[in-house]
């Protein structure tokens, strides 16, 4: 099934500058940025770093972009419970970065933290600095993956659910990206909604209700085609 139907990508993005500072940009210019890199090199290179909910992702990013005609090389560093802070000091992460040209590197954040601002403030937002900051001296360009909110909500907060969760995730990943000087946001969550909302969410999550299924891994490597590429 073709999940981009249910999938509207915004068309407001942010993205890097040529001296490697961030700036407001025009709509387009992320996907502009990767056709010049593409035409020049004939590959886009990607990497995901991340967690548990990215363990399937990376693999079906490359199999959409591979049916649809797109040469990518994708790597990832994900470990099970990791938060970008804890990335952010680990050697082999911070090698990974450094050991090719990657053009787009993924950053997701541990599946509650984005949405608790205080932690947000003194965990997410520096590690999200210094992991940009590599990620852009070395030529690349560093985005947020928006995640989802659990089936039943954060367990640990009373009356939640899955809608409440999934705004403050999207508030949090949007303040986060503009502290670390305005990041391009993939919406995945977003997509989320919307098949929740139309009564399709179940199908998305394992039965924990909080890791993503198969379904949920090609609905989100779509949301990232279409933010790359335009499809």
């Amino acid at each position: 099934m073709n999940f981009l139907r249910h999938v509207l990508i915004p068309s407001a993005v942010m993205a890097l500058s040529a001296c490697g500072v961030t700036k407001q940009s025009k709509p387009g210019d992320i996907r502009r940025e990767l056709v010049s890199r593409r035409q020049a090199r004939t590959e886009l290179n990607v990497l995901f770093i991340g967690n548990s909910y990215s363990f399937g992702v990376p693999k079906a990013f490359a199999e959409i972009a591979g049916n649809q005609g797109r040469r990518v090389h994708v790597d990832q560093v994900t470990r099970s419970g990791w938060s970008l802070a804890r990335h952010a000091a680990n050697r082999e992460t911070l090698q990974k970065i450094n050991e090719r040209h990657w053009d787009v590197v993924v950053l997701q954040e541990q599946s509650r933290l984005p949405s608790l601002p205080v932690r947000r403030a003194w965990m997410m937002v520096p590690a999200v600095m210094k992991l940009a900051e590599r990620i852009r001296s070395r030529g690349g360009v560093p985005v947020l993956y928006q995640t989802w909110g659990r089936r039943e909500g954060d367990s640990k907060r009373a009356h939640d659910d899955f809608h409440s969760m999934n705004g403050r995730l999207r508030e949090g990943y949007r303040a986060a990206a503009g502290k670390a000087g305005g990041l391009t946001v993939v919406p995945v969550g977003d997509a989320w909604e919307r098949e929740v909302s139309a009564g399709r969410g179940d199908r998305l999550f394992q039965p924990d209700g909080s890791h993503p299924s198969r379904a949920g891994d090609l609905l989100t490597a779509e949301v990232f085609c279409g933010q790359f590429f335009g499809t």
